[in-house]
C-alpha cells in the first residue's frame, strides 16, 4: 500500500486529520469540564449561602434545636452528603451526622488546611479556594464548600452570648454535595464527543478519499494506462483528456513518443536524399 501513491497520499492525511480531531477533542472537553465543575462549585456556594442565612436567626437566638432542624432538613435534600458547623476551636457544634457533634477535628484535615496552612488563619477565601473534591468514607466523590461564619455587630452584641468585636470569624460551615450526577453528565458528554469525533473522522476521510480519487487517483490511473499502452509498441496513441498538469505530462509523453517513432521510421526507411555518411 505504501508503495502506491494512494497510500502515500492518504496515510499522512489520515494522521493529520486524526491528530487535529484529537487535539480539538481534548481542548473542548477540558473547557466543558471546567464549566461544569464551576457550575457545581457555584451551586454548592449558593446552597452554603442559603444555609448561613437560614441558621443566622437561630444562632442569634442561640436556638440549637432550630439549628439542628434546619441542618437536618437541608441534609435530606438529594445529593447533600453532609452539613456541619464548626466553632472557632474547630469543634463540630451542629452536624447532619449526630455522631460528629462535639468532635474536635484536626486543623490539617480536609477542609481545614485551606485556612490553617499558615500560622495565622486565613479569614477570607475566594469561591474556588473554598471548594475541594475528595472521596468520603463510602468511596463516593464529593465536592465540599467551606464557608466562614463572619462576626458582625449583631453577633458581637447578641444578648445570648458575647463575641469580641475584633474576632473576625466565629466558625465555619462545611457542606458536601455528591458529584455523582456531575460525573455522570461529564461521562455522557465525553461519550457523545467521542462518537461525534469518530463520525467526523470517518466522514472527513471519506470525503478526502472521494476528492482525492476524483481529482488525482483516477487521472493518474488514466495516465498510467496511456503510458503502458504506448510502451507496448505500435503507433503512438493520442493522450486522453486529463486535468491540470497531468494533461501537460501526457502531451509531452505523446510528443516524445512521436519523435521516437519518426526516428525509428527514418532508420528503417532512410530518405533517398539523405547523406549516407551522415
Amino acid at each position: 500500500m505504501f508503495e502506491r501513491i494512494a497510500g502515500r497520499a492518504l496515510v499522512p492525511v489520515g494522521i493529520v486529520v486524526t491528530g487535529f480531531l484529537v487535539v480539538c477533542f481534548v481542548l473542548l472537553y477540558a473547557a466543558i469540564k471546567n464549566v461544569v465543575l464551576r457550575d457545581s462549585v457555584e451551586h454548592a456556594n449558593n446552597l452554603a449561602g442559603i444555609v448561613l442565612k437560614s441558621t443566622r436567626h437561630a444562632m442569634l437566638k442561640s436556638d440549637r434545636e432550630l439549628n439542628r432542624a434546619i441542618i437536618r432538613n437541608i441534609s435530606e435534600q438529594k445529593g447533600v452528603q453532609h452539613v456541619r458547623i464548626f466553632n472557632k476551636k474547630g469543634t463540630v457544634v451542629v452536624s447532619s451526622h449526630p455522631e460528629e457533634v462535639n468532635r474536635q477535628l484536626d486543623k490539617k484535615a480536609e477542609g481545614c488546611v485551606i485556612c490553617h496552612e499558615k500560622a495565622q488563619p486565613i479569614t477570607t477565601l475566594g469561591s474556588m479556594q473554598k471548594a475541594r473534591s475528595f472521596k468520603n468514607n463510602l468511596g463516593a466523590d464529593v465536592i465540599a464548600i467551606t464557608a466562614p461564619i463572619y462576626n458582625d455587630p449583631e453577633c458581637a452584641n447578641a444578648a445570648c452570648h458575647f463575641h469580641p468585636a475584633d474576632q473576625k470569624v466565629l466558625g465555619t460551615l462545611d457542606i458536601g454535595l455528591s458529584q455523582e450526577a456531575t460525573l455522570a453528565s461529564l461521562a455522557s458528554i465525553r461519550l457523545q464527543m467521542i462518537i461525534f469525533s469518530i463520525l467526523t473522522l470517518v466522514l472527513t476521510m471519506a470525503g478526502v478519499i472521494a476528492l482525492l480519487k476524483m481529482i488525482v487517483l483516477v487521472p493518474m490511473r488514466k495516465l498510467q494506462d496511456f503510458a503502458e499502452k504506448n510502451e507496448e509498441g505500435g503507433t503512438a496513441l493520442h493522450p486522453p483528456k486529463l486535468p491540470y498538469e497531468l494533461d501537460r505530462i501526457a502531451q509531452s509523453f505523446y510528443c516524445i513518443r512521436k519523435r521516437l517513432d519518426n526516428v525509428e521510421l527514418n532508420r528503417v526507411n532512410p530518405s533517398p536524399n539523405a547523406d549516407p555518411n551522415r
